[in-house]
């Protein structure tokens, strides 16, 4: 198939869409299975991008969603047993990237040859495999030190088509299965009507 130049403008935009993810996990908690650790946190993660605001939907049964909203810096969290919103801000982060490293074409997801990055953290190692399909303007998310979002970001410069975290409770792995580019309407990016929010504890 020719490639236009319409088709190479388009790859080199800042991505808006959909990103489906398979989540799995192994549990390194006492009487915690893997089964039920997936079964909280959630097998499946649809995630949504605009601009500079994200939401992130699971199927778990602790976690329902995630939504970062840019003018506030903050990242709200929905659990299934309480209708109060969490947010964590966005300039907070408790823990400290100690080391990245990059990695040249370590592997394929979706027929996509992928970088990896390497952040030796003092919460364990984070691994993000990504591409420039996906690509984001980091400066976006500036702001957003909690998780070491900006800290992958601003290397990568891309979303992750996997991702790899390693901890003292358990190992997780997110991988892409299937990418749409699509419009999105900023409602996708709002907080439910009269929402209440309070700080989150963790």
């Amino acid at each position: 198939m020719m490639m236009t130049t319409a088709t190479i403008a388009v790859f080199g935009q800042t991505f808006q869409g959909k990103i489906i993810y398979k989540n799995t996990y192994e549990s390194k908690i006492p009487n915690l299975t893997n089964e039920q650790l997936t079964t909280m946190m959630g097998a499946t993660q649809e995630y949504l991008i605009k601009n500079g605001d994200y939401k992130s939907t699971t199927n778990g049964t602790m976690v329902q969603w995630q939504l970062y909203v840019q003018k506030d810096n903050k990242l709200y969290s929905k659990m299934a047993d309480s209708d109060t919103l969490l947010y964590n801000e966005g300039g907070t982060n408790p823990d400290e990237v100690l080391n990245v490293e990059v990695k040249k074409g370590t592997e394929k997801v979706l027929g996509l040859p992928c970088d990896e990055l390497i952040l030796t953290c003092k919460s364990g190692i984070q691994k993000y495999y990504y591409n420039s399909r996906l690509n984001v303007d980091a400066s976006l998310f500036a702001g957003h030190l909690f998780g070491n979002w900006y800290d992958y970001l601003k290397v990568s410069k891309a979303l992750p088509l996997k991702t790899v975290v390693e901890n003292p409770q358990f190992t997780f792995t997110s991988t892409a299965t299937e990418i749409k580019d699509m419009k999105l309407d900023d409602k996708e990016f709002h907080l439910p009507e009269n929402a209440k929010t309070a700080k989150s504890p963790y």
